[in-house]
């Protein structure tokens, strides 16, 4: 997995890319989240649009960035999810947990609502 790191206005988006998966996505996403908020970077959105593939860990590394945001008084929320992976996260009941938008201009413009 790969992650690359934007600003736009308050708002940190995190775009992902390769396979979410144990030993592969989980720990540098953990590590990413840490340091933004260790920056005082409370906002972000991760964008999935180039996420291939997400296993159960890298599922739980996206509820634990979630829960970690949370924690810390910040918004953690998802853009340009799959199909796959909206499928996912419909079936483990986590639609109901996590803020998903269809595009990136969307979920930048609900952070200021």
């Amino acid at each position: 997995m790969q992650i690359a790191e934007r600003e736009s206005g308050a708002v940190t988006i995190l775009d992902l890319s390769g396979k979410v998966t144990l030993g592969d996505g989980d720990a540098l996403l953990k590590d990413k989240l840490h340091s933004l908020l260790h920056q005082g970077k409370k906002n972000v959105l991760l964008n999935l649009g180039d996420v291939s593939y997400v296993d159960s860990a890298g599922l739980g590394a996206i509820v634990a960035a979630y829960t970690t945001m949370a924690k810390e008084g910040g918004s953690l929320k998802l853009s340009n999810v799959t199909k796959k992976l909206q499928d996912l996260l419909s079936i483990t009941k986590l639609l109901t947990v996590f803020e998903t938008f269809d595009s990136e201009d969307e979920a930048v413009r609900s952070y200021k609502r």
